[in-house]
This record gives C-alpha cells, sequence and structure tokens, in this order.
C-alpha cells in the first residue's frame, strides 16, 4: 500500500515545475534587470548610511507576469512586470510594478495611479506617460 502511494505522489512533484519562458520574456527580464536594477542598486550603494530616505532593500527580482504580450491603445506590445524586494527576511512581492515595450525598449513604472517613465525611480524629473501607456486593450491582462 505504501508502494502505490509513493508512485502517486512523486509524479505530482514532476509536474509543479515552473513554465518554460519564451524568448521574449527573458529579453525583456534582462531589459529591465540591466536598464533598471542594476542602476537602482548602484544609487543605493551610494546612499549614504544614516539617510531619511527608505531603506534600500537588500535584493530586487523582476518578473514578467504575462506570457504573451498586450497590446495598448496605440497598438504597441508590452509586457507587464512586477519588481520583487527583499529587505531582511522574506520576500515582498510585486514591491513596484511596470511594463516594459520590448520595440522600443521604454519602460515605464506605476507611482501612484499613472505610469512614469522608469527614470523616475533614480531620481530625474519626469512627467506622467499618456494614459494609453502600459493599459491592455483587453482588460483581463491590463498591467495592474
Amino acid at each position: 500500500m505504501k508502494r502505490a502511494l509513493l508512485v502517486l505522489i512523486v509524479p505530482s512533484f514532476v509536474f509543479a515545475a515552473e513554465p518554460v519562458k519564451s524568448d521574449e520574456v527573458v529579453s525583456a527580464e534582462k531589459r529591465v534587470e540591466t536598464s533598471l536594477l542594476k542602476p537602482l542598486a548602484e544609487r543605493d550603494e551610494q546612499r549614504a548610511m544614516f539617510s531619511r530616505a527608505r531603506v534600500a532593500p537588500k535584493e530586487r527580482r523582476v518578473r514578467v507576469t504575462q506570457v504573451n504580450a498586450s497590446t495598448d491603445a496605440a497598438e504597441k506590445s508590452f509586457f507587464a512586470f512586477a519588481i520583487d524586494s527583499r529587505f531582511r527576511g522574506a520576500w515582498r512581492e510585486a514591491d513596484q510594478i511596470g511594463c516594459i515595450y520590448p520595440a522600443s525598449g521604454e519602460i515605464f513604472v506605476k507611482m501612484g495611479e499613472t505610469f512614469r517613465p522608469a527614470d523616475a525611480l533614480l531620481g530625474k524629473k519626469t512627467q506622467p506617460a499618456a494614459a494609453s501607456v502600459c493599459v491592455s486593450t483587453t482588460p483581463e491582462v491590463a498591467a495592474r
């Protein structure tokens, strides 16, 4: 009886593996890492020890939250992503959300109710993006 139960449990672990990411998704993740996460980490290292700014996370990672690209009102395709942060212990999922347009390489992050160019996280002054940026034409897959 124990052998039969073991045989039923082991295959379930095999099917629990993560799905294979497409080349577009991998490319989008790498673009966000090099254009946003690395500059953020460099800026955090230069911060004064007794700064009044928010404590910098010990680690950040990016996750593209879509398998297929969405299309906005201007017919441009984009991928939504989330940046997870770890301060001490557990990961804080979706600490920052945004989207990336693979064709142009533009990255936008959500600040308040609007999306802004990712340079805003690096301390640069930016204007809010157009209302159609990062908003999918199909509501169920819109970047939140």
